[in-house]
């Protein structure tokens, strides 16, 4: 497995270009299912989990195809129906295949989810939406099957704001006979990302992005084509708390900062400077930042996905910071790791203490998941000596050669292949 040797402790100048969002584009490339023909993604990041998507698609006799940064999907021969466990393990995001093949062909096999352990997160919210729609569904051998009609527009109401559910729900909705009402929707601008590119392949949908998501089924849709995936939001906000930790000064490009009030709110309250220039985002620290409690909400609150890189910040802060994690159960797991390099948290629930300690000291760490793989090169960043961060796979499901950009702002680090 490779891994990432970084000697931190030094300032980062530059500027870095965001990647398109992997959240956003893992749902519209499954998308691509409902419209038979030649689909046509720009701006795709090349990430490990947009390579397990290729293998799912191909897998149900999608042709796929990825060049520099454009995925082109011809759906026309699509004759498998099963998303299996070898591929769907590694990325919860394979599910999404399941509203798209219930709508086009009426019938689904999609194993139970994987991707990273972070705690439960189950699809009975998918499932019993769908079952509204008119699906037949039962759980057998680790599998979800599934079969229908064509699926009929239907009143779903979520008890919690699920994203995935509220994509799938969505999806199959655009080829469902009359209107699905999606209430207590997810809003994060992924959703309303993939409802724009639904709508450019002919879909009829309105208030995504407000809660409330009304769907009136159309009889086809048609490919897209030169569909732009928006900037990735985390992506931005991780490089944010690295210009942040490290007292550095960064311009971030292709950030739409309005998808991240919540993240920029906290970082103003610790005295960080952010400037919106026609260049993008510019980012500045100067002094060591004062600490701030961290409440995870759904979107537009603050996003579970950044509360490992904020709590790397946190725990070189001056005084005591207060992170509530309330969206995933087993979200801490960074903890442990960032205590080898010096930090001071104590855990209690779903609750992490941080008193800010004068400086982080390299070490050996592994990565848990995704984002906690984030938060420890956030704080290598900034720990004096080296450190060693181990199974990065993990990293490089979600962001796109994150070792070339930060060299290039001029941090020391290497990836070592083994």
């Amino acid at each position: 497995m490779d891994k990432l040797i970084i000697k931190g402790n030094k300032k980062l100048k530059g500027e870095v270009e965001i990647s398109g969002s992997k959240n956003a584009a893992l749902p519209i490339l499954t998308s691509s299912i409902l419209a038979e023909g030649k689909n046509i993604f720009k701006r795709i990041p090349e990430l490990r989990d947009i390579a397990t998507m290729g293998k799912l698609l191909v897998n149900l006799g999608a042709d796929f195809s990825f060049d520099k940064g454009t995925v082109i999907i011809d759906s026309s021969s699509i004759c498998n129906f099963e998303a299996p466990y070898d591929l769907v393990k590694t990325m919860r995001a394979s599910v999404l295949v399941l509203g798209p093949l219930l709508a086009k062909y009426g019938r689904a096999k999609v194993s139970l989810p994987g991707g990273c352990a972070i705690g439960q997160r189950p699809i009975n919210l998918h499932l019993i939406g769908l079952e509204k729609m008119g699906a037949s569904i039962k759980l057998e051998s680790g599998y979800v099957i599934a079969k229908t009609g064509r699926l009929t527009g239907a009143s779903i109401y979520f008890d919690i704001p699920s994203v995935t559910g509220t994509e799938n729900i969505m999806m199959a909705a655009t080829l469902a006979k009359g209107t699905t009402v999606i209430e207590n929707s997810a809003r994060e601008p992924e959703i309303v990302d993939l409802a724009n590119c639904l709508i450019s392949m002919g879909a009829n949908i309105r208030g995504a992005g407000e809660g409330i998501i009304e769907i009136e089924g159309v009889d086809s849709l048609h490919p897209a084509i030169d569909y732009e995936i928006i900037p990735d939001r985390i992506e931005a906000g991780t490089f944010m708390t690295i210009a942040a930790i490290t007292g550095s000064n960064l311009l971030l490009k292709n950030c739409r900062s309005e998808h991240l009030d919540a993240v920029i709110s906290k970082l103003k309250d610790i005295g960080i400077s952010l400037d919106l220039t026609e260049k993008g985002l510019r980012i500045m620290c100067k002094e060591t930042p004062s600490s701030v409690d961290i409440k995870t909400m759904p979107y537009p609150g603050f996003p579970t996905d950044m509360q490992a890189q904020f709590m790397a910040l946190m725990s070189i802060a001056r005084g005591t910071s207060i992170i509530r994690e309330t969206i995933f159960e087993n979200r801490f797991m960074h903890v442990a790791e960032l205590r080898r390099m010096g930090a001071d948290i104590a855990i209690e629930g779903g609750t992490a203490t941080i008193r800010g300690v004068d400086k982080l000291r390299g070490a050996p760490v592994m990565a848990t998941d995704l984002r906690a793989s984030a938060s420890l090169v956030v704080a290598a960043l900034a720990a004096k000596g080296q450190s060693t961060i181990h199974r990065i796979y993990h990293l490089d499901r979600g962001y796109e050669r994150i070792d070339e950009k930060l060299r290039k702002l001029g941090a020391d680090i290497q990836r070592i292949s083994s």
